[in-house]
């Protein structure tokens, strides 16, 4: 048992208020008598008693129990290195005492418990499946566990590790922890690599410009002699393959190269070998700025090409012209055009993934993106509810038009086993878009089927779009395909309805057997005016069949390998037969007053066709309407970047005289130079520290006010957090994976600067020997051992645990009681507590006394006579 003090100074109290005690004393010394000295000393022992409890008095009573943690490092630098540890533990368990708790965890980057701190613990439990590997984070680890345990019994930390930290400081972690009931000892770990081969460098010019030759640097290290062979891509592109010999050590290799790529263009470098330990370390990208002049990327689906391109005239900007199909599925393929045409394309052919990242493109890195009409564009095309409806300054909806046909609809969804996952997810989503396109009042039917249909909203007039989408995305997959039965019901439903328009559209991903005939099914649909429309979905549905199904029904047929093109496909469906989304009639379109475009309408407006049918958006430009005021040509700011809709087409077919017109070629050129991105002339400087934190260095010291967006390849935006460091230095973290990741930097003025950057492997796919000067440091700061013997981790503790008994309360209530009894002494005197120790008297007792008295005084009279 020990007594020790929280607060010592508070001490210094006694000084001031014994000092005046003595000295009241000594003034007084001949006038005080001896019941009023005992009274002064009570008063001292009151006073001291009190000045000792404000010092927070404690009593350290030992704790016989002891707590053994074990910190097992899992991340991948020490990978192969479980079966070893298990058994390191469960050879320590026998040393085990019942006054120990023992529990046991895990970690990478996060701390994962295994088992908790208990004295049952007998042997180690199987380990849970590891999370976030990539990274070893010591220091969290330290401070969960200390967290965990119980401070006030001695513990003893058993850390397993290879010391190799890559994320966090355990050495801040160790100073919080001095002084603690808590020591660590260390279990070394290591990963036995017989050859690696990996890339410590790969680098290439930060900036270049278009035709200069390019010096590509690789740095390969090689545990051993080894060949193998190394690959170079430019933008996902193969630009050189090489089979080069590896000596034991740093071999570097250089390959001089023009590129025709421009903007920034993606560089990546792959090594492989027969015999590797590890492969994550086996590949790097970096990123060069090749300066040159805009460039223009053209999407077109027509065969002969996109007439957009002739229409821009011999001294046209550079541009590439594409089908669907082979749009790029990386940002930094897009990065290196500055805008985008989409001349009549349909979405389904384009797909949700690819859209989200030209969304991304143009809103943090300020490319231009303009859509043209025609059948497959717009509403038609099935953008509704896309991220390209998103970036657009229309909306692909019609509202407000009146006479529209009346209509059915009947989505027959295959719901087997084979759907479960991404299909019937996208399948749902695709539904619940095409309701939201119908109007209150539209017929709707869903039925969903696996070896028989199931009838999940009636073929009725739809009233509550919200409860019909629940439904439909509550929908879960079943078992087998049977698509005669459940088609034959969704025709059966519509056949007797008195509506305009009458559709089905059959989703499956299967195959179905049946004896039945589908063409008499679909003949007798089409005399009551129902047409079909069917998509195949995966490379197992009978394609055959459904393409002639689609045939026989009048209706179209859609192959789909990409399972996010689904929700575009059912949007156009829907749009098809719900709206009359094309006005054929000729017209001369009305044109405002709007910047940049004037000087094309000074000699007057050619006349129109047709165009297809949208809806501004509230802050949209409209630069000219048709006469039921619908846009025919609308701009506006998305982000960065700027876009256009124009509604009609680029053939002639649809702009008519247009086409013909003297100003169609400043038209087009026009439009893009609305859409070119403005670039900022300062060179921010960009750099990734050894801690994974990016610093930006603002030359003209506004670094406090830059707007900043990071984003993946996969044109997913990341969450930044912005610190301003100096006038000209800002600290950006951003949780990102190994690879690219770009830039885009807006300085306030309507100019923006992008850069890519290299995230490289973690630190943990690079082949090291354990950190022992850390290990060293952790057992010598906190009194551990490096252990080798697992018996010792339960060998006597240098530091025991003592419980804390606080005793202030007590001297507190002892103050009280001295200083009740000094002044019950100074008001009622010594004989106050005499009295207390005698009986009382009753009155009984007084008038007995007078009777004795006078019986006395009786006796007395009569001897005297």
């Amino acid at each position: 048992m020990d007594l020790r003090i929280d607060y010592p100074l508070a001490l210094l109290l006694l000084i001031p208020s014994i000092a005046y005690l003595i000295w009241t004393w000594w003034h007084h010394r001949s006038q005080l008598k001896k019941n009023q000295l005992v009274v002064f000393v009570i008063r001292i022992c009151a006073v001291v008693l009190l000045v000792f409890a404000i010092a927070s008095p404690y009593l350290l009573l030992p704790v016989k129990e002891e707590q053994v943690v074990f910190l097992i490092d899992r991340s991948a630098s020490v990978e192969g290195t479980e079966e070893q540890t298990v058994a390191f533990i469960e050879e320590s368990l026998k040393a085990k005492k019942d006054s120990h708790l023992v529990g046991i965890y895990s970690f990478a980057s996060n701390l994962q418990t295994e088992s908790i701190l208990s004295d049952k613990l007998e042997h180690v439990p199987s380990l849970s499946e590891i999370t976030g590997e990539s990274a070893t984070n010591i220091a969290q680890a330290l401070q969960l566990a200390t967290g965990i345990v119980d401070r006030e019994k001695a513990t003893r930390i058993v850390l397993l590790t290879d010391g190799l930290e890559t994320k966090g400081d355990v050495s801040e972690q160790l100073t919080k922890m001095t002084g603690s009931n808590v020591s660590i000892d260390i279990v070394e770990l290591s990963k036995d690599v017989e050859a690696d081969i990996s890339i410590q460098s790969f680098t290439t010019p930060q900036v270049a410009f278009a035709g200069e030759q390019q010096q590509l640097v690789t740095e390969i290290e090689a545990t051993t002699a080894a060949q193998g062979e190394l690959y170079l891509y430019e933008n996902d592109q193969l630009i050189h393959q090489e089979t080069v010999q590896l000596e034991e050590g740093s071999n570097v290799f250089t390959y001089p190269h023009i590129g025709n790529a421009e903007g920034l263009v993606k560089y990546e470098a792959l090594v492989q070998t027969d015999n590797d330990a590890i492969i994550e370390n086996n590949k790097l990208t970096s990123i060069t700025m090749v300066q040159s002049s805009p460039r223009l990327l053209i999407v077109s689906d027509n065969e002969k090409g996109s007439p957009i391109s002739a229409a821009l005239g011999p001294n046209a900007i550079a541009h590439d012209v594409i089908g669907p199909s082979e749009l790029p599925s990386s940002l930094s393929s897009y990065l290196h055009y500055n805008a985008i045409i989409f001349d009549n394309i349909p979405g389904h052919l384009v797909g949700e993934e690819k859209m989200g990242i030209i969304e991304q493109a143009v809103k943090n890195f300020g490319l231009g993106f303009m859509m043209v009409g025609g059948e497959n564009s717009f509403g038609l095309g099935g953008y509704f509810k896309t991220p390209i409806e998103e970036l657009l300054p229309v909306e692909m909806e019609v509202k407000g038009k009146q006479q529209l046909p009346s209509l059915g609809l009947v989505i027959v969804l295959d719901r087997s086993g084979s759907m479960m996952g991404p299909k019937i997810e996208l399948a749902k989503e695709a539904a619940a878009r095409s309701v939201e396109l119908l109007r209150d009042g539209d017929t709707l039917g869903f039925i969903a089927f696996d070896d028989r249909p199931w009838e999940i909203i009636e073929t009725k007039p739809l009233d509550n779009k919200e409860e019909a989408v629940n439904t439909i995305l509550s929908i879960a997959p079943g078992g087998g395909t049977e698509i005669y039965s459940s088609l034959a019901m969704a025709y059966e439903n519509l056949a007797d309805l008195q509506l305009q328009r009458k559709h089905i559209i059959l989703l499956t991903d299967g195959q179905s057997y049946t004896n039945s005939s589908y063409e008499d099914l679909i003949e007798e649909g089409k005399e009551s005016n129902i047409t079909l429309s069917t998509v195949a979905i995966g490379s197992d549905a009978d394609a055959g069949l459904l393409e002639m199904l689609s045939e026989l029904g009048s209706g179209r047929f859609y192959n789909v390998l990409d399972e996010t093109t689904i929700p575009s496909i059912l949007s156009r469906e829907t749009a098809m037969i719900s709206r009359t989304y094309i006005e054929d009639n000729p017209f001369y379109p009305i044109v405002y007053n709007a910047e940049g475009w004037n000087h094309l309408f000074e000699q007057g407006v050619p006349q129109m066709n047709a165009y297809i049918g949208t809806t501004a958006k509230q802050t949209a430009v409209v630069v000219a309407e048709s006469e039921k005021e619908d846009p025919v040509l609308a701009e506006w700011q998305y982000g960065l970047g700027k876009t256009i809709a124009f509604t009609s087409d680029s053939t002639g077919a649809w702009t008519g005289d247009w086409a013909r017109w003297n100003e169609w070629t400043n038209f087009w050129n026009t439009a893009i130079s609305r859409m070119l991105p403005t670039y900022n002339d300062i060179a921010y400087d960009i750099r990734l520290d050894a801690d994974g934190v990016f610093t930006i260095t603002d030359p003209s010291n506004k670094a406090a006010f830059l707007d900043v967006a990071v984003v993946n390849e996969l044109g997913e935006e990341l969450e930044v957090q912005l610190e301003p460091i100096s006038a000209s230095k800002l600290r950006v973290n951003v949780e990102a994976d190994p690879g690219l990741v770009f830039f885009r930097i807006n300085s306030g003025d309507g100019s923006i600067y992008q850069a890519g950057l290299t995230i490289p492997y973690s630190a943990e796919y690079e082949l090291q020997p354990p950190n022992e000067t850390l290990l060293t440091q952790i057992v010598d700061r906190t009194g551990g051992k490096i252990i080798e013997e697992p018996a010792e981790a339960f060998r006597e503790f240098t530091v025991k645990g003592a419980e804390r008994q606080s005793i202030a309360t007590w001297l507190v209530l002892a103050s009280m009681l001295l200083f009740f009894i000094d002044i019950t002494l100074r008001r009622f005197g010594w004989g106050f507590f005499q009295a207390v120790g005698k009986p009382k008297k009753s009155a009984n007792d007084g008038q007995i006394i007078e009777e004795e008295t006078n019986v006395a005084q009786i006796l007395k009279g009569m001897k005297k006579r």
